[in-house]
């Protein structure tokens, strides 16, 4: 394997947010919407191109392969599917990240694609040892991820399926992968997300 080898980026943003009232994809943090903060995620982690799969919302995004789900409804597995069928074929591997989670930290897409560079072929984010997001899907997999993918879960089935090629990494000191589901997680969330920022002036 070579450094050159892509990774692009894969941000499931397709979900009208029901319980918050709006598509996840347009609710604001801190004054930025969390799909440019998870189109920010992917970039800043060292992915490209990256790819915004949308469905509820329709969403103008500058540099971005934008692919509308028109299956949205039925959940994050045809997200997936629709997400993984649009990278460009120059890239040999996928971080795919979730657009309610605007803690998740671009430190941890940084180190999955390291894990990636030494030899992964399935890298996990884990936050105490637990497995969540970002996942990283070297394209090999990226069918046998989508065979297992349905209504709303996305890689899920697959890792279950296959702990063998799953290798976990470490990220809980890059971020936190909280949901942003309700109107009281995003009101927590806002407050983490505040009090950083203002540490950080």
């Amino acid at each position: 394997m070579t450094m050159e080898t892509r990774v692009a980026g894969v941000l499931l943003a397709a979900g009208e947010g029901r319980r918050l009232g709006n598509p996840k994809a347009l609710v604001e943090l801190g004054g930025v919407r969390l799909i440019d903060r998870g189109v920010a995620l992917l970039r800043e982690g060292g992915t490209a191109p990256v790819v915004a799969v949308l469905g509820a919302a329709v969403v103008e995004l500058l540099g971005v392969i934008t692919v509308h789900n028109p299956d949205w409804r039925t959940g994050m597995g045809s997200s997936l599917a629709a997400g993984l069928g649009s990278v460009p074929v120059s890239a040999e591997a996928a971080v795919v990240a979730l657009v309610d989670q605007p803690l998740v930290g671009s430190g941890s897409v940084r180190r999955l694609i390291a894990a990636y560079r030494a030899g992964a072929r399935v890298a996990v984010a884990a936050y105490h040892g637990q497995p969540r997001n970002p996942v990283l899907l070297a394209r090999e997999h990226w069918s046998a991820a989508i065979a297992l993918a349905a209504g709303d879960v996305g890689a899920r089935p697959f890792l279950r399926a296959h702990p063998d090629l799953v290798t976990l990494v470490e990220c809980a000191d890059t971020g936190r992968p909280d949901d942003v589901d309700t109107p009281d997680d995003l009101a927590r969330i806002a407050a983490i997300v505040a009090a950083a920022e203002s540490a950080a002036s």
